[in-house]
């Protein structure tokens, strides 16, 4: 996004069920927690940004008329830029409210509504019929497959002149802290971090 959201709320969600037993005791059933959902307020400048605003507007259009899932990101450093920790979860829009104000000049403000999105996949149940003992019974087997659609993948860097693998995780990963995780995908290649020869080829991890 062309400017850091004035505001950032991430609601974690749960199904928890409280149950009220016969004695008026009252317990609560934990279970696993439900999918988070994210409130960010987002301003898209007219003149100040490198795209105008109806080029940011246009992604949230396509993402959310297309019914297609988007990273979220969110890169936090100290006043003196140095990193601290990254909340990054793929998420659906859900919705987004455009608000214009007349004083507020050609600037464009957004508040968008994102939910947390689970890989799923499908099953396929096959059903037989097998003889055991003389008698005839069903057998049902179940196959779960892998949903590929958002698959993570994997893609290859050279070293150039000049790279650090800070620059390589900003650019390619979202954020620079994750350089670990090129560190990780390359023990074979990488002993230090802050010494890798130019004209190596890095495998570079799903983002």
């Amino acid at each position: 996004m062309p400017v850091n959201p004035a505001k950032t709320t991430l609601k974690v969600k749960n199904k928890n069920t409280t149950l009220d037993l016969l004695d008026g005791t009252t317990i609560n059933i934990l279970k696993s927690p439900g999918l988070s959902e994210i409130s960010i307020s987002l301003c898209f400048p007219m003149f100040s940004a490198s795209q105008k605003p109806d080029y940011y507007l246009g992604l949230l259009e396509e993402y959310k008329g297309k019914k297609k899932t988007t990273q979220f990101i969110l890169t936090r450093t100290t006043p003196d830029d140095q990193p601290l920790f990254d909340t990054n979860i793929k998420v659906s829009i859900e919705d987004y409210t455009i608000n214009e104000e007349a004083k507020r000049g050609f600037d464009f403000y957004v508040d968008v509504s994102l939910k947390q999105y689970k890989n799923y996949g499908t099953q396929t149940v096959t059903v037989k019929t097998v003889t055991e003992n003389g008698q005839k019974q069903k057998v049902a087997t179940t196959t779960k497959e892998r949903e590929t659609t958002n698959a993570p993948t994997t893609s290859n860097y050279t070293i150039k002149q000049g790279d650090t693998l800070w620059a390589i995780a900003a650019k390619y990963l979202g954020s620079g802290a994750r350089y670990k995780d090129i560190v990780e995908a390359n023990k074979d290649k990488v002993s230090d971090p802050n010494r890798v020869p130019i004209g190596t080829v890095l495998r570079i991890p799903a983002r």
